[in-house]
Order: structure tokens, then C-alpha cells, then sequence
């Protein structure tokens, strides 16, 4: 029974020591869990920092592009403009030298003329001619200034248009990064879980094959102990029974003797009462009838002695059958006796162990049950958070796209606001020279 007992809490200490392994190994799981979240976490927020600083630098250099852009455009504008000027004048002089020469020629068709009257004439007509180009001229500044501030005020509208535009793929390359990081964390979230399932599922079942062990070595350990133990209680009986025939014959022998000192006992009482009656008869009887009373009382007395002995003879035989009989019915009894009772201990082990078995299979049926419900329990609230994230994403990008367009549209309205205020119109039609084209 102490062994029996130490190998119990053999036992016991075992399946405490496997759970602590256990539940170490399910902490070193979710440390390491916990670490891929947080690297991946970090990961994601390097990215999203790396992508702001591109966008930074690329808006920056879309910026000097466009400003750059501003001023060859101008330049250009300028240059051509001051072209045309030149061509302008230059056509007017050409046109002046023409209608002097023409006045000239018909002047001197007319050689009654004065020449006083020739050189007034002469001189208004240069006069209206300077008048008329200076105003030309003038006309001409007004339109390419007018032309030069409405391609400046194009030009910054369809920079305008262009900033909205790369906002617009900053804005959709941010979303985008943010989905697909989430993406990877929501996929690295699913890996986890299962991987989780996976190490609870085979920690149960290594918890529950060391119990199914351990129970088979218990169910063993008394089963071969019951066995000895209903070894040794059969080699006692059968030792005391070997014991009791061994002392049958001292016994008989006593009962024998105690059955002959009775006889013994009887006969002395016998013969004092022979005695008692044969002094008696010879009293009370004449002298010559003494030899044959005393003759009678002999034979009297021989025969009740011989009836004795033979009465008594045939109680030791009888005492001794009978106690040889008794002695095997005895033994019978208690072989029987003891028979039954190992069968019934062997029964009640046996439903004891079937019962512990049973418990221990409803036990494992329950843990599982219990797993699989956690399991699911666990899933349903990670999908459940997976499409809280997911929807919670796309409202954070409609909102921001929708802002972003709101802003966008407030900006181009002011400035194609403010533009018809300046008296400009509609810009949109307007078109620039390409840098090759210069």
C-alpha cells in the first residue's frame, strides 16, 4: 500500500510538472506572438514614415518642377511676345517708309504745289502715321499683356490641377499601403491563431495521453497487486489448512484419550458400585448363595464393562470420522468463503478501474468539447475584429478621399472664382509650349 501510494504521487507530480511545461511553453508562444505583432507594428510604421518623407521629397520636387515650369513658360512667352513686337515695329516703319515714298511720288506729280505746302502736308501726314502706329503699338502691349497675365493666371491653374493630381496618387498610395499592411497584419493575426489551435490541440493531447498512461500503470500496479494479494491470502488458508491436518492426528489422539479416561472414570465408578452391591448382596443373602451371586455380579459386571467398552470404542471411531469430516468441511467453507470474497474484491476493482476509465474519457471529452469552443469562440471574435478593422478602414478612406475632394474643389472654385473676377474667363482651353518645342 505505500508503494502504491508513492506511485500515486508519482503520478501526481508528473502531470504537474507536464501542465507547468505546458503552460511555459504556451507563454514562450504568445511572448513570440506578441513580438511578430510589434515588429510587424514597427515595420508598418517605418513604411508609412518612409512613404511620408517620399511623398515630401516628391512634392518638393513637384513644386520646383512647376516652378521651374512657371518660369520657362513665361520666359517664353516673353520672348515671343517681344518677338512679335519687334516684327510689329519693324512693319510699321516698313509701312511708314512706304507712305512717305507714295505721298513723295505724288507730290511730285504735282510741281505747281508749293514747297512749304508739300512740307506741311508732308509733316501732318507723319504725324497721323506716328499716331496711328503708337497706337497700334500701345493696342499691341495691351493684348500681349493681357495675354501674358491670362497664360500666367492658365499656367498656375493648370499647376493647380496637376498638385491635386499627385495628391490625389499620394493620398491613394497611402490608403493602399495602409490596406496592404493591414492586410499582412490581419494574415499574420489568422497564421497566429491557427498556429495557437495548433499547439493547444497538441498539448491536450499530450496531457491527456500522459493521464491515459499513468491510469493504465495505476490500473496495472492493482490489478497485480490484488493478484498477489489473493496469492497470498490462498497460500495462508492453504498453509493453515496443511497446519490443521498436520494436528488432526495430536488431536484425535487427545480426544481419544480424553474419551478413554472417561471410560477409565466410568469403569471406577463401576466398580465401586459392583463393589458396593456385591457386599451388600452377600449381606443381605445366606453364605451358601455367595458364590453364585458373586458369580452372577462377575459376569453382570464383565458384560457391562464389555458393552462399555465397546459403546465407548465406537465413539472414538464415530468422534474420529466425524471430526475428520468437520475438519474437510471447514476447510471447504473457508476456500469457498475466501474464494468468493477475492472474486467479489476483483469485481469491485474491476468497476472501480471501468469507472475511473469511464470518468477519465468523459473528462478528456469535456477538455475537448471545452477546446474546440474556445477555439471557435476565439476565431469568431478575431473575424468579428478583422471586419470591424476592415470596414473601419474604408470609412477612414472615403472619408479622407472625400475630403481631399472637397478641398480640392473648394480650391480650383476659388481660383477659377477669383480668375473671373480678374476679368480672365474660362482657362482651361489654353495651351502651353512644351520645353522641346523651345
Amino acid at each position: 500500500m505505500s508503494g502504491y501510494k508513492r506511485m500515486r504521487r508519482q503520478h501526481q507530480k508528473q502531470l504537474i510538472a507536464l501542465e507547468n511545461r505546458l503552460k511555459a511553453e504556451m507563454d514562450e508562444h504568445r511572448l513570440r506572438l506578441q513580438k511578430e505583432v510589434e515588429t510587424h507594428a514597427n515595420n508598418t510604421y517605418i513604411e508609412l514614415e518612409r512613404l511620408a518623407k517620399r511623398h515630401t521629397v516628391h512634392t518638393d520636387k513637384e513644386i520646383k518642377a512647376a516652378t521651374a515650369e512657371e518660369k520657362r513658360i513665361q520666359q517664353q512667352i516673353i520672348a515671343q511676345q517681344k518677338k512679335e513686337l519687334t516684327t510689329f515695329v519693324d512693319n510699321q516703319k516698313k509701312e511708314y517708309r512706304l507712305c512717305k515714298d507714295k505721298i513723295k511720288e505724288e507730290m511730285n506729280e504735282e510741281p505747281s504745289t508749293p514747297k512749304e505746302e508739300k512740307q506741311e502736308r508732308l509733316s501732318r501726314h507723319k504725324e497721323t502715321v506716328q499716331r496711328s502706329q503708337a497706337e497700334d503699338e500701345a493696342h499691341l502691349l495691351d493684348q500681349q499683356r493681357l495675354v501674358y497675365d491670362r497664360s500666367c493666371r492658365a499656367l498656375k491653374r493648370r499647376t493647380l490641377v496637376k498638385r491635386h493630381g499627385f495628391e490625389q496618387e499620394q493620398m491613394r498610395e497611402e490608403l493602399n499601403k495602409k490596406k496592404t499592411q493591414k492586410e499582412m497584419e490581419q494574415a499574420l493575426m489568422i497564421r497566429q491563431d491557427e498556429s495557437t489551435q495548433e499547439l493547444e490541440r497538441r498539448q491536450l493531447q499530450t496531457l491527456q495521453r500522459l493521464r491515459v498512461e499513468l491510469i493504465f500503470l495505476q490500473h496495472q500496479t492493482e490489478l497485480e497487486n490484488q493478484e498477489e494479494y489473493n496469492g497470498r491470502r490462498q497460500r495462508e488458508l492453504h498453509r493453515k489448512h496443511a497446519l490443521e491436518q498436520r494436528q488432526q492426528p495430536r488431536n484425535l489422539k487427545m480426544l481419544e484419550m480424553q474419551i478413554k479416561k472417561q471410560f477409565q472414570d466410568t469403569c471406577k465408578v463401576q466398580n465401586k458400585q459392583y463393589k458396593a452391591l456385591r457386599n451388600h448382596q452377600l449381606e443381605v443373602s445366606p453364605k451358601s448363595e455367595h458364590k453364585a451371586i458373586l458369580k452372577s455380579l462377575k459376569e453382570e459386571q464383565t458384560r457391562k464393562l464389555a458393552v462399555l467398552a465397546e459403546q465407548y470404542e465406537q465413539s472414538i471411531n464415530e468422534m474420529m470420522a466425524s471430526q475428520a469430516m468437520r475438519l474437510e468441511e471447514e476447510q471447504e467453507r473457508e476456500c469457498q468463503a475466501l474464494k468468493q470474497q477475492l472474486q467479489q474484491e476483483m469485481e469491485l476493482l474491476d468497476a472501480y478501474q471501468s469507472k475511473t476509465k469511464a470518468q477519465t474519457e468523459a473528462q478528456h471529452e469535456r477538455e475537448l468539447q471545452m477546446l474546440e469552443q474556445k477555439v471557435s469562440l476565439r476565431r469568431a471574435h478575431l473575424e468579428q475584429k478583422i471586419e470591424e478593422e476592415l470596414d473601419s478602414l474604408q470609412k477612414e478612406r472615403t472619408e479622407r478621399i472625400k475630403q481631399l475632394f472637397e478641398r480640392q474643389e473648394r480650391e480650383m472654385d476659388a481660383f477659377d472664382a477669383e480668375s473671373a473676377r480678374l476679368g480672365f474667363g474660362s482657362l482651361g482651353s489654353l495651351d502651353f509650349p512644351k520645353e522641346d518645342d523651345r
